[in-house]
C-alpha cells in the first residue's frame, strides 16, 4: 500500500463484509435504491476487484471501505466516520493524494449529502447530474484530475 496510516488498511473480506452490513442509513439507500446492489454480496466481491482499502477510526471501529478500478472511485461507510469526522476526512484526503491515477471518477446519489461534503473536500469536482440505475434516481457525476 502506498500510504502511511494507523487508520488505512488493505482490504479484506471480513473488513468489507463489517462495512456491508453496517452502512449509514444514506449508503445503505444509495447502494440498494441507486446501484440496485446487495450489499453483503456485492460489496465484499467489488473489493477483491482494483484496489481497496478499509479506514478504521481511533476507537478501532471499522468506518469505511474504498476501491479504484481503472480509474472508476467508489466508497462506502459506517456510522463510525460522524465519531470521528475530521480523522475520517484527513485519512481519507491522505488516501486519495496518495493515488497514481490520473483521473479518478463515478457517480454519487444526489441524496448522499455527506458524501458529497466529503467528494468536495477531497477536490473532486461535480459535472452534471444524470439520471442512474436501475430506479433512474438524480445522481451527480463527479471526477478528479491529477496532472503529471
Amino acid at each position: 500500500m502506498s500510504v502511511d496510516s494507523k487508520y488505512i488498511h488493505p482490504c479484506t473480506l471480513e473488513a468489507a463484509y463489517e462495512v456491508a452490513s453496517n452502512l449509514r442509513p444514506e449508503d445503505l439507500q444509495e447502494a440498494v435504491e441507486g446501484h440496485g446492489i446487495q450489499p453483503t454480496i456485492d460489496i465484499p466481491i467489488a473489493s477483491q476487484k482494483g484496489f481497496c482499502v478499509y479506514f478504521t477510526v481511533p476507537n478501532g471501529e471499522t468506518a469505511g471501505i474504498c476501491g479504484i478500478n481503472d480509474g472508476e472511485i467508489w466508497m462506502l461507510c459506517t456510522p463510525a466516520i460522524h465519531k470521528y469526522p475530521v480523522t475520517f476526512a484527513r485519512e481519507a484526503k491522505r488516501f486519495i493524494d496518495s493515488r497514481p491515477e490520473r483521473i479518478l471518477y463515478n457517480v454519487v446519489d444526489k441524496r448522499n449529502i455527506v458524501h458529497l461534503k466529503l467528494l468536495k473536500f477531497l477536490g473532486f469536482k461535480f459535472i452534471r447530474e444524470v439520471p442512474f440505475g436501475p430506479n433512474q434516481l438524480p445522481f451527480i457525476e463527479f471526477c478528479k484530475c491529477v496532472l503529471p
